[in-house]
């Protein structure tokens, strides 16, 4: 038997998926939050096999939420459970742990196959988000490496710093530090700071 909770703050996505599963014979409910801290809490005294997770949440994003889930209890699995299908999602969710990635539009089938594959210790990614992150590994890989002084460089510019105080807090010349600048814009192909600082956003280089 999977005991499955639910974490997310709208209540008729709880009222649905509590819906579609209730009648599932190896599938039992565990509870459900609407929060991070009460999610946590939960957990102090119980436990469950999978937890169907929300991204957005009130007081905790749902990647935080699932390091703190794998980092207390590890033997609990998280399954995202979103409307956001972007890459860079999907991917922090993965890095924090999670063993999936539904989108809020799947099926009842979708979801039952998913938690029970997730609960065997294996991974499940939706269709459309297994091609989100795959388009999003290609283009992480499109990225030319920096160096550690090149990111040092970019924090600051990022921080709105000029190239005086890049080099006054580095303690380098203004020379290098318009050299590293003019490196970053080659290696990145963009042609202002609004263009590199977008990138830097778009591409977790912050």
């Amino acid at each position: 038997m999977t005991r499955v909770y639910i974490v997310d703050d709208h209540a008729v996505v709880i009222e649905g998926i509590y819906s579609l599963l209730q009648k599932e014979r190896d599938i039992v409910m565990a509870g459900h939050a609407t929060n991070a801290a009460n999610c946590m809490q939960y957990f102090v005294n119980h436990t469950a096999d999978v937890i169907l997770m929300d991204i957005s949440l009130p007081d905790m994003n749902g990647v935080d939420l699932c390091k703190m889930i794998k980092r207390n209890y590890p033997g609990v699995m998280v399954l995202a459970l979103s409307t956001f299908n972007q890459g860079t999602y999907i991917r922090k969710m993965m890095e924090s742990g999670a063993s999936g990635y539904l989108l809020k539009n799947a099926g009842r089938q979708e979801i039952i196959d998913a938690i029970q594959l997730v609960a065997k210790g294996k991974m499940y990614f939706s269709f459309d988000a297994g091609q989100a992150l795959k388009s999003d590994s290609g283009r992480q890989n499109a990225i030319p490496p920096i160096t550690k002084r090149e990111k040092e460089i970019l924090v600051l510019i990022a921080e709105g710093f000029t190239n005086t105080q890049i080099a006054e807090s580095l303690f380098i010349s203004i020379d290098t530090v318009d050299s590293h600048r003019k490196n970053l814009h080659s290696k990145l192909n963009v042609k202002n700071t609004a263009m590199l600082i977008r990138f830097a956003v778009e591409n977790n280089l912050l």
